[in-house]
């Protein structure tokens, strides 16, 4: 009999697929590393080919680590980086170029232009979004644009367009299903989030042929199955949602006003809204939560661009550790005094900024300052970038956020989530499953099979591991930072 579950979780620095049994417990788990290039300042991009290959090598692998067949699969839910843009081939399933990650700045001078025509208020308004090259939209020109022939085969029907998502199904499939989700579709740019269809008006503004467009389901759908030749068996793919959403409904938050904080390669904030489409006035964006028989629900979302790869980068590129056990004594091992401040803007500033061409900066280097100070600094600098989301949707709502939901590699580190817990003044809850966003992909596939009757049923399951709380003895001093925190981010901004 099928009785089991696996998610593959397609993101930035990684592909992982896990199996879950029907409990939701983690039987076996599988990954592939995930290289980009920077082929220019500001381009970040990815070999489609080995997105795809590391997709089917880690479905292979997680079974074989299980040592459970492929036939026992009921189905498969896939979550996935969001954002990144693909074009390829109808005719050949080939990508036309590299894709072309999120966090990629080589349209910040188009979204410039694009904004003196105005229409930045009606692409809110229909899409929850801002006009940055953060967004699928530009992306997209962009490839039309200046891959030769690209838009006459476009206009000619010849190539598609999708997400992470939305590619990987093509293939997955041997190019039968052209389809994506709907909060995945939510972050094209292209999307309107209240019609919930692709938008006219947004098309022709971007200059984009509809035929490149893939159809919209939601998120618990037959999506189809994945071919034979890669297990066997033809298995089902009855999820498909964007990681951060997915990471959201894998920590419990389906009900109004309860937040999640990712802390991948990004940081990602969500607040669950309800059926209520809330439009920031904090430059935070509104999207899509999920969609189930066709019930929508709504977020409010808060971007920062660097989280997980600020402490990846301290490792690799400046050799300050081996291995992340030895943060805490490298912490530890610094002074008390330390007045220096991060601002990891390496890729430009997300929520509640908005600046693309900022970059990352430190104040208050002394001879005197260790290794373990700027460690120190860089983890409470995504503190006081968490904190900046936070301030944003108490304003946008009109209330007082009480706890956070956290997952994501970052949360390993214990110092990092109290110092958290003291910058933010509000409880921390950490998740129980390290591996929330695989998670929600499985509740949805559990869903979508009738494993669990609604959403409401499968949130039950439990999803905090520990809270950690504020300690009072540090508020002032925590208040004192963030006040120099905002005095300093805003010596790098470029766009006022």
């Amino acid at each position: 009999m099928s009785e089991y579950y696996i998610s593959i979780d397609q993101g930035t620095t990684s592909t992982r697929a896990i199996l879950y049994s029907p409990q939701g417990i983690l039987l076996a788990q599988a990954s592939v590393s995930i290289e980009s290039s920077f082929p220019e300042n500001g381009w970040v991009e990815q070999n489609p080919e080995a997105i795809i290959q590391s997709v089917e090598t880690v479905l292979k692998q997680v079974l074989v680590n299980a040592n459970k067949p492929a036939h026992a699969v009921r189905g498969i839910g896939i979550s996935n980086q969001r954002e990144t843009t693909f074009v390829w081939d109808k005719t050949t399933g080939k990508a036309v170029y590299p894709a072309i990650i999120w966090q990629d700045k080589r349209t910040a001078d188009l979204c410039a232009q694009l904004k003196q025509s105005g229409i930045e208020s009606t692409l809110q308004e229909k899409t929850g979004l801002l006009l940055d090259p953060y967004f699928s939209a530009t992306k997209l020109t962009w490839i039309l644009d200046n891959v030769p022939n690209a838009r006459a085969m476009a206009q000619a029907n010849k190539l598609a367009f999708g997400t992470v998502d939305c590619f990987l199904l093509w293939h997955l499939t041997d190019g039968k299903i052209h389809a994506t989700d709907i909060t995945n579709a939510s972050r094209t740019l292209l999307f309107n989030i209240k019609t919930k269809q692709w938008d006219s008006e947004l098309l022709k503004f971007f200059n984009i042929p509809e035929n490149m467009l893939p159809e919209v389901h939601d998120c618990c759908y037959a999506f189809g199955n994945i071919s034979r030749r890669i297990l066997g068996v033809e298995l089902p793919i009855v999820s498909m949602v964007g990681d951060q959403q997915s990471a959201s409904i894998g920590q419990g938050c389906i009900a109004e006003n309860q937040a999640k904080s990712t802390y991948g390669t990004g940081c990602f904030m969500l607040l669950n809204t309800g059926e209520t489409c809330v439009y920031s006035k904090n430059k935070l964006l509104t999207t899509i939560a999920y969609q189930v028989s066709g019930k929508t629900t709504y977020a409010l979302e808060g971007s920062v661009f660097v989280a997980g790869s600020l402490i990846k980068w301290l490792k690799n590129s400046l050799k300050f550790f081996e291995v992340e056990s030895q943060i805490d004594g490298l912490i530890a091992s610094a002074h008390d005094h330390n007045d220096i401040i991060f601002v990891p803007a390496f890729c430009g500033l997300g929520a509640p900024f908005w600046d693309p061409y900022a970059r990352g900066a430190m104040f208050g280097l002394t001879q005197d300052t260790s290794i373990g100070h700027i460690i120190k600094a860089a983890i409470e600098g995504i503190c006081f970038q968490t904190k900046d989301l936070i301030e944003s949707l108490n304003r946008d709502t009109g209330t007082q956020l009480q706890n956070i939901k956290v997952d994501g590699g970052m949360v390993a580190n214990h110092w990092f989530l109290q110092s958290m817990a003291n910058i933010l003044n509000i409880d921390v809850l950490k998740a129980r499953n390290q591996e929330a966003t695989a998670f929600g992909a499985f509740l949805l596939a559990g869903v979508s099979t009738g494993l669990f009757s609604s959403l409401s049923e499968a949130a039950k399951l439990p999803t905090v591991e520990s809270t950690f709380k504020p300690n009072a003895s540090c508020r002032d001093e925590s208040h004192q930072k963030y006040q120099r925190w905002l005095t300093q981010i805003e010596k790098i901004k470029v766009i006022l």
